[in-house]
């Protein structure tokens, strides 16, 4: 009982925003033995733990796996965990103690619709080709042509066109009608394809588009044929909605570290989770591409693989050029949470790192000390290059220190708070407001917020 009431305590301070204190830790480690036969481990079913394995027996240098977990920590990581071939060979000192308190993983959350998009066309339920409007209702409020025109591959590459607000966007949730209205009352600044601009709302509207596509609520499509298949119980998670019920899309998914360390799993196994493909090797194939408008960023994923990148437009757009982390393989596609939430997956190493926490980069540099450039990250360069050090069974080169990526000066505050974008979401249009939409007050997604609320908690009372 003991035990029970301290992990309600922690989940409901975590859900409240309070910040968690870290301390710095050193990993234990057993030294490792002469001869350590690689170890693969079966994915956990529902309830139960993870494989376990020492960083021996997955041919890792303890010592180097011992300092990139002391480096996270240090660097205000809540929760860590280091996989290799399915086995968790390290996770922080914290960890026992946040493993199971629901965190809100804020843009990683656009990953998991990726995921769920990704099914929808394994299911033949949608073309990435599509326009958008072939998913849409009709009549006001629901887009003109052009809008409509857009299409679903548009929405996974963050190039729909649309004018964004990076902090605007985010400054209306709780109060915003519907989501996906809102994102179709913003004007088209560029056309559809062209250009990469971070946006909540487009993700938001592609979100609506599945559930439309799929003719299933977001969420139970998502616990039929994602979480549920891979054991993330329906009452581990709270998923919040607008006042209309629809599901948001570019983030307010709260999730523990060890529910969300499945979903890096699930990626790093090319969609299957054993012997269960939910997702097929050919979207994820897709999803892990660079994009001609940001060699960073996929299908809602940001990638290793191109040589230039573009962040968020946080103080301002920042382009780098060079790959997203450059001390990690080129393969490495990540879940990109704000204040670093993060799975990061490297196929070649059959490697997942999942991670949680509140902020934890040092650069001299603005974006990257926001975390909203991945690519100014000394966070993220740093760790990987000390837990590459550790890998035995391929060389890979040491890149050298972190160099932190110039300055930029622009911090025009229109590039991430603009308050006509923040009016247009809570008077959307002529008949859908922050009172009522579609001739109803909007209480529904208030509701279910509620809903699952209780449903979480109901749900820790219930743990031995």
């Amino acid at each position: 009982m003991r035990n029970r009431f301290v992990t309600i305590t922690v989940a409901a301070a975590m859900l409240a925003g309070a910040a968690v204190c870290l301390s710095p830790v050193v990993a234990s480690a057993a030294t490792p033995p002469e001869v350590a036969p690689m170890t693969n481990c079966a994915l956990p079913a529902s309830g139960l733990m993870f494989g376990q394995a020492t960083p021996a027996q997955e041919d890792l240098n303890p010592i180097p796996v011992q300092e990139a977990i002391a480096y996270a920590e240090t660097h205000l990581r809540a929760s860590v965990q280091i996989f290799r071939n399915n086995c968790k060979i390290a996770q922080g000192l914290l960890d026992p103690v946040t493993n199971d308190v629901p965190y809100e993983i804020f843009s990683a959350t656009k990953s998991v619709i990726s995921i769920l998009t990704g099914i929808a066309y394994d299911q033949h339920k949608l073309a990435l080709s599509d326009p958008i409007g072939k998913y849409l209702p009709t009549g006001p409020g629901w887009g003109d042509a052009a809008h409509r025109a857009i299409t679903i591959r548009d929405l996974l590459t963050e190039t729909a066109g649309l004018r964004e607000s990076i902090l605007t966007e985010f400054a209306s949730v709780g109060t915003d009608p519907n989501i996906a209205q809102e994102a179709l009352a913003q004007p088209l600044v560029h056309r559809p394809g062209t250009t990469f601009d971070y946006t909540q709302r487009v993700p938001d509207l592609l979100a609506y588009v599945i559930q439309r596509a799929v003719g299933q609520d977001l969420q139970a499509f998502a616990q039929t044929y994602l979480f549920g298949p891979i054991g993330i119980p329906v009452n581990s998670y709270i998923w919040l909605r607008d006042r209309s019920g629809n599901t948001y899309g570019y983030a307010n998914l709260f999730i523990p570290p060890t529910q969300f360390a499945k979903l890096g799993l699930l990626m790093q196994n090319d969609g299957n989770w054993n012997g269960r493909q939910i997702l097929s090797p050919n979207y994820i194939e897709q999803l892990r591409q660079p994009t001609a408008t940001n060699g960073c960023y996929g299908f809602l994923f940001w990638v290793n693989g191109g040589t230039s990148c573009e962040s968020a437009n946080i103080p301002a757009a920042q382009i780098v050029d060079h790959e997203l982390i450059p001390s990690a393989p080129s393969d490495l596609f990540a879940m990109v949470g704000a204040l670093q939430q993060n799975n990061f997956m490297i196929p070649s190493l059959h490697m997942t790192v999942t991670w949680t926490g509140v902020l934890g980069d040092t650069t001299p540099n603005l974006a990257g000390l926001l975390s909203a450039s991945g690519a100014g990250s000394d966070l993220y360069y740093n760790f990987f290059r000390i837990l590459m050090s550790g890998v035995e069974d391929q060389h890979i080169p040491d890149p050298g220190p972190y160099v932190s990526p110039p300055e930029d000066f622009d911090l025009n505050p229109n590039n991430y708070i603009n308050p006509n974008i923040l009016l247009t979401d809570l008077v959307t249009n002529p008949t859908c407001n922050v009172l009522f939409c579609d001739g109803v007050v909007a209480t529904q997604g208030v509701a279910e917020n509620g809903q699952a609320v209780t449903r979480y908690v109901q749900g820790l009372l219930r743990q031995p």
